[in-house]
């Protein structure tokens, strides 16, 4: 195992064995690195480039004139073209509001807040922050009002910049987060009664172009204070699956290295960005995945288009812009792929069979080693070029990355987009990015891949779940990373940092198993595992996995405790598939009916525990009664988190009654 691995992977350090002393650390395998590359543990020192902020200054001199920021003209209530604003026209907006920010009396190590969803304005403001050194606090578009006023208050915010429907929510946080918080900019404009609920509370606010020309002409006023490498940029607050959100310290070196460590994997994949690539702004720039990504682009000079913020409206903006590189989390990609899956499965005899011939043929020289562009020229121009055009036409990458991508959907998206898909694995304290898996290479298929350069990697055994780091056939353990891109520890919580960070090693708290060709595989989660009655362990996030690749299910929640001896699951089913067999079986009604029926439920359970047996599970690793709920899991219910994890109290206090149902309905 250990020598196949060395393809990609190189030894940095010995495995530890585990301390003789009850209580002592795990055995932990060797750590590594990607064979690409330089080899270096930090990137090369550029002068000049010591902040985020320098990442967009130098392109401003560099690219003054390039399209940086665009939206959509919207005339009479319609979408038109993208209009932008060029790097050199955001820089002098970033300047204005700088100075206005410090004659609110904000300087260096200050704290901004910035709430709402991705907009020219919300990336304005954050580089106003990093002209100046103040930390930048995203807050979630999709948090309430109890989370909104928490980081407000422990943050210690003093500005906040927020979309202009979001201002309602900011408000009801009024008088508690008055305590640090002075002023309130719009992104719009503001109302009268807004106007006098905020100047009642002591606080000023203003629309967003009265801030911009608060300080007009006097920008030299507010010289631009020196920034360095260790100084932190943003605390992110991470959406968390329990408790209170944690401010998670990243710093410009985090930043910087994260930058420079997607640009050397690209560069080895031979796809580097160019400053003609365009990028399509949707997932939430409060979330680390799409930050980085267009930090990526600001460093080469190219083109951010944001969407409207409407998801229905989503693929109308991906065709006007034309992305070249699209990113996404599962949930986006599941949509696309049953969309297409539905198309495809109820066209014509002639139709469906010309695509199943394509795919067969190009997926089967895939898998032999060809790549995408060389495995059937002649049926993508036939058949799948219909496929590219639905992302616009012009996409070369997808990248996938906050949750895992099921391994038929990775595999059919690859067949078909004519471009790479690759699925990344990363944190919010890790600065997103560690594992990115590798282009045209099908062995890759359920995998993060290798780490990315200046990333390096071990895994820790965890005897409690039977999982041996020092296995010689199949390593596995809690994946822990190490390097320059890991945050600084978490805001006012030294105690949560030293949990997790110990001796420069980042414990994920995922479970990572090494393949052969020494990529990473998820597995996992450390936390999520409870025992049944009869004392069995159940390592849950694995079973849901497992579960979630059976027919007709989009999403899967498995629960257990330590009173009942079997599993229960509550699943929300693939509406088409459901449908289609529901009309063929006699069932009528709407989806929310269909869902109810007994005889639906028997079909899913048969589903169930066929691919559990196909998965060769255990007897109490089995579903044994299964509720479907036609309302995909969801935000606004709490269900799950802004990138799409599940909070397991809160599915369990929402379906607590029927999870006890389904227990008494079984004796």
């Amino acid at each position: 195992m250990a020598d196949s691995m060395m393809k990609y992977l190189v030894q940095v350090e010995e495995a530890r064995q585990a301390a003789p002393e009850e209580g002592g650390p795990p055995s932990a395998g060797p750590a590594y690195r990607c064979a690409a590359g330089s080899g270096s543990a930090s990137p090369p020192a550029v002068p000049g480039l010591d902040s985020c902020w320098d990442i967009f200054r130098l392109s401003v001199e560099k690219y003054p004139g390039n399209p940086m920021l665009g939206r959509r003209e919207i005339m009479d209530g319609k979408a038109g073209k993208y209009t932008w604003v060029t790097y050199k026209e955001v820089y002098d907006t970033v300047l204005k509001v700088g100075a206005s920010i410090r004659s609110c009396g904000v300087g260096k190590g200050g704290r901004c807040g910035i709430y709402g969803g991705n907009s020219p304005e919300w990336v304005v403001s954050m580089q106003a922050c990093n002209a100046h050194g103040i930390y930048c606090v995203p807050l979630y578009d999709t948090l309430g009002a109890g989370a909104i006023e928490f980081i407000l208050c422990h943050a210690e915010i003093e500005i906040v910049f927020v979309e202009e429907k979001k201002i309602e929510e900011v408000l009801k946080t009024l008088p508690n987060a008055t305590k640090f918080l002075k002023t309130i900019v719009s992104f719009g404009k503001v109302s009268s009664d807004q106007k006098e609920k905020v100047e009642q509370n002591g606080l000023s606010i203003y629309s967003w172009p009265e801030f911009v020309l608060k300080e007009d002409g006097a920008e030299e006023k507010y010289e631009l204070p020196p920034k360095e490498k260790a100084d932190i940029c943003t605390i992110m607050y991470t959406s968390g699956t329990t408790g209170d959100p944690k401010g998670v310290l990243i710093s410009n070196k985090s930043i910087i290295a994260i930058v420079t460590a997607v640009d050397e994997f690209l560069s080895n994949s031979n796809e580097e960005i160019r400053e003609d690539d365009v990028y399509i702004s949707y997932l939430p720039l409060a979330h680390i995945f799409d930050r980085v990504i267009e930090e990526v682009f600001i460093h080469h000079g190219a083109s951010i288009g944001f969407w409207r913020g409407d998801v229905k409206l989503l693929v109308e903006d991906i065709g006007e812009l034309k992305p070249t590189i699209f990113c996404a989390v599962p949930r986006v990609l599941d949509r696309i792929y049953g969309g297409l899956q539905d198309k495809y499965s109820t066209s014509g005899f002639l139709r469906k069979t010309v695509f199943n011939v394509a795919y067969k043929y190009k997926q089967g020289n895939m898998i032999k080693g060809s790549k995408h562009e060389d495995a059937a020229s002649i049926f993508d121009k036939l058949v799948f070029a219909k496929v590219k055009r639905g992302l616009g036409g012009r996409v070369r990458v997808i990248l996938s990355g906050a949750a895992p991508l099921s391994n038929h959907v990775e595999e059919f998206l690859r067949v078909v987009t004519c471009s790479h898909v690759l699925q990344g694995y990363g944190l919010t304290e890790t600065c997103a990015g560690s594992f990115v898996s590798l282009p045209n290479n099908m062995s890759m298929i359920g995998t993060v891949g290798p780490p990315v350069p200046y990333v390096q990697v071990r895994l820790e055994s965890v005897p409690e779940m039977g999982y041996d780091a020092l296995s010689k056939e199949s390593p596995r353990g809690e994946v822990c990373i190490r390097g320059d891109t890991l945050f600084s520890g978490y805001y006012k919580r030294e105690d949560l940092t030293k949990e997790v960070l110990i001796d420069g090693w980042f414990h994920t708290g995922d479970i990572g198993e090494w393949q052969h060709d020494g990529s990473l595989k998820i597995i996992d989660r450390k936390k999520n595992i409870f025992k049944l009655s009869q004392g069995e362990y159940v390592a849950v996030e694995n079973l849901e996995n497992i579960f979630g690749q059976a027919p007709n299910v989009d999403s899967i929640w498995v629960y257990g405790n330590s009173f009942e001896s079997c599993l229960v699951a509550v699943v929300n089913p693939n509406k088409q598939g459901l449908e289609r067999w529901a009309e063929t079986n006699g069932v009528s009604g709407d989806f929310a009916s269909i869902c109810a029926d007994p005889k639906i439920k028997e079909f899913m359970l048969e589903q169930l525990g066929k691919t559990g047996k196909d998965k060769k599970l255990k007897g109490f690793e089995m579903i044994r009664a299964v509720h479907l709920d036609s309302v995909p899991f969801d935000m606004e219910r709490d269900l799950i988190t802004p990138t799409y994890k599940k909070k397991r109290p809160q599915l369990l206090k929402y379906y607590q009654d029927i999870v006890d149902d389904m227990y008494k309905s079984m004796k």
